[in-house]
This record gives structure tokens, sequence and C-alpha cells, in this order.
């Protein structure tokens, strides 16, 4: 009797790659014109899903800004939620959002010049051997407000939207990093995540950021793998992610497949000048600034955003308006919410209270009259805990247009 044949790897390739196309074909509805042509694993444009409410369950009032990589803002009347919803949040992106992920073989890796031993730990074994917290915490994109800088910056035109605040429950980085063990060397973390760069480079990774050891080792700082009570939305971060509240968003990566203990500053993608990095001392509008005169942006600044009413509000004169919103300040607390409805010339105090916990934003409440018919603006000014206000107008100019944090102002008409 003639012995079976196994198929070779090249023609079980083949075949699996027609048996692709002949998919394909049938879902597109025609011939596939130059096939041998199409890259293996592409999905043509006809079939592939750009709608992003759909693709990531988004609220339809959610502003796309560019879909390579998907960036998309949320609205400030959209926020008015104590907790922001998942359908509400904004997406920052540098690379692609990775596919195929299985939290039952997710593994994070801890290396570095500052670990004692390299340590591995599934998933699992986060779960079960840490602890678990949950806290609410900020996230804003540095670029939020980047749109309202002259001369315009680079980047995604955020407007007032890129800004957060879910309840996220993990474990503490500081907890697992004891575990590692650390030397007395360490200065910085770099996390390593599972996206890809857009050129589909596996050996380039589209962003690979961190924070200073004293930020990693903070009672907030969280491997989370929950966000609002369920798993984190495939957006956000599924099925691991480095939570940092307080910092740029950035600081806190998506996908995470590995936590590096440096010896130094962190080096990875996007962390040299200008990514997240402000001039070191002012500098005038569109002037030029070499990289060793930015400085890495770590605490945000103070800033408030009136979540009701949506701007362009329309009452009756002698109808009172209530305002509320949200204020938040960095790795600081808010001390004074006070808006104004004469263009800054008066301040009234609102309502402000705490937070939850440390690093989540607080709310605030008022209830307006106005003398007269005509038209209004609210505007809206927090206050720290240094005794620091938000700007009446943009403040300093920089090359990539971080850190707007100009008090926040809606339209109202009396009448």
């Amino acid at each position: 009797m003639k012995n079976k044949q196994t198929p070779s790897a090249g023609s079980r390739r083949k075949f699996l790659r027609n048996s692709a196309l002949a998919t394909i074909a049938t879902a597109v509805g025609a011939k596939v014109v130059f096939a041998s042509s199409m890259p293996e694993g592409y999905i043509p444009v006809v079939l592939q899903d750009d709608d992003p409410y759909k693709l990531f369950n988004k609220d339809k009032g959610l502003i796309v800004l560019n879909n390579k990589p998907w960036n998309i803002e949320s609205q400030p009347h959209l926020l008015d939620d104590k907790v922001t919803p998942a359908d509400k949040m904004f997406i920052r992106n540098n690379g692609l959002i990775p596919e195929s992920l299985d939290e039952g073989t997710w593994e994070l890796v801890f290396d570095g010049e500052a670990v004692a031993s390299p340590k591995t730990y599934s998933l699992k074994t986060l779960k079960e051997k840490f602890e678990h917290f949950t806290y609410q915490l900020t996230l804003e994109c540095g670029g939020n407000g980047r749109s309202e800088f002259y001369p315009p910056a680079s980047g995604n035109q955020w407007k007032t939207g890129a800004v957060s605040c879910a309840s996220w429950t993990g474990v503490r980085l500081r907890d697992v990093l004891e575990d590692v063990g650390i030397t007395d060397q360490a200065v910085y973390i770099g996390y390593h995540s599972a996206d890809t760069h857009l050129s589909g480079n596996p050996d380039k990774a589209p962003i690979s950021r961190g924070v200073p050891i004293a930020k990693a080792l903070q009672e907030e700082t969280l491997l989370a793998f929950e966000m609002n009570g369920g798993p984190i939305p495939l957006a956000h971060g599924f099925p691991l992610r480095l939570v940092a509240g307080g910092f740029p968003a950035s600081a806190s990566g998506k996908w995470l497949k590995g936590i590096s203990v440096r010896d130094k500053v962190h080096d990875g993608a996007k962390m040299a000048a200008p990514s997240y990095r402000v001039p070191c001392k002012s500098v005038a509008p569109g002037e030029e600034v070499a990289e060793e005169d930015m400085c890495i942006i770590e605490s945000m600044p103070v800033k408030s955003l009136i979540t009701y009413p949506k701007s362009g509000a329309m009452i009756g004169l002698g109808d009172s308006l209530e305002v509320r919103g949200h204020a938040w300040a960095g790795e600081l607390s808010v001390s004074e919410l006070h808006v104004s409805i004469d263009f800054g010339a008066t301040w009234r105090a609102c309502k402000l209270d705490p937070p939850v916990n440390r690093l989540a934003w607080q709310h605030f409440s008022t209830t307006l009259s106005f003398p007269e018919e005509g038209y209004y603006e609210v505007w809206a000014k927090a206050t720290d805990s240094n005794g620091v206000s938000q700007p009446m107008v943009v403040p300093g100019w920089n090359p990539k247009g971080y850190l707007n944090n100009a008090c926040h102002r809606i339209a109202v008409k009396v009448g």
C-alpha cells in the first residue's frame, strides 16, 4: 500500500491563500483582478469597515480626526457623566490597533537595566497574585486644545474633547515591581505595547513612552484589566493597560506587553523632542526650539470643562440656567471653580465637589441668571491647590501645541 504524502508547508499556504481569495471574491461579488499582487493578509477596501461608530461602539456625536491611525474626540456636552462611559471616550492612537488578542495567553514581561532579573507574568497570574484596586483616573491628551494655537501647531487639531475620567480596576504597578525586584538605579519605566507601526514594520514601535520611577510607584498607577466594571474595550487597551492618571494620556500605554525599568530616562518611540515636550522657557509664537531646550511633559495643568448646557443654549429672559462640568489639575487637586458671564470682568464661585480619589476630576455646578436679552458667554476658570488658575487666553505657544488650558467657554442666547 502506497504511503499517503503529507502536503508541504508551501502547498498548504497556497491552498489557504486560494481559499481566502475565493472567499473575498464571493464577498466582493466579482472576480478580484490582479489578486496575485494582493499582499498576504490584506483586506480589500470594500470590505474594510471604516465606520468608527460601529467599530468602536461610539456615540455618533464623537468627531473623527483621522483613521490611520484612529484618532477620535468627544465633545464637551457628551462628557457630562461623572464617570466617562466607553461610548463617549476619546481615542488617541499612534499606530494600528492590534488584532487577535487572547487574554488567556497574554503575558507581561519586565526587563531593563534596573531589574534584579527579567520576569514574565501571565495575565491570569497578575489577577490572582496581587490585590485589586479601583480608581477613577483622569486621562487627557497632551494636545487637547491644540486647534486654538496660532500660528497653528502640527498634529491632530484637537478641540476640547480629548479627556476622560473612567473607573479603572487592576493591580498596582508598584506591587508588581516589588515582586520583580528593582535596584537603586531605577530612574524611569518605559512601556512596550502590541500595536504596530503604520508602516507595518514589526520591529518599529509606534510609541513606547513611560514615566519617572516615582510616578510608577504611586498608589494610583495601575496595570488595569477592567474599565467601568468590565473588560477594557479594544480601542482603549484590552486586555491590559498601564494607567498613570494626571500625566499626558500618552504615558498610559495600551495593549501592554512589557515594562522596562531603566537606569536613565526611557528612550523609546515618542520620547525624544519634540514629542510630548514643551520649551523649557517661554518662546515667541512660531519660534524654532532646539531639541535640547525642550522639557518632557509630566503633570498636566489645571483645566475645566463645561459639560452642561451645550454651547449655543437658548433660554428666556427671567429663566435661570443650570451650569455644570468637571475640573482637574494633573497631580494636584482643584481648590476653586469660578464662572463669568461678562467676559471675565467679574467671577462667581461654583459649588465644587472633592475628587472621589486622587487624580480623579472634580464636578462643579451653579445656577446663573442674566440681566437682559442678548448674547452671552459662560466662561469657567479652575484654580489648583497651589493657587494657579487657568489663563483666560491661550497660554504659551509651543511647536506641538501642547498644554492649552485656557478657560473653557460656551455661548448662551437670552431672549
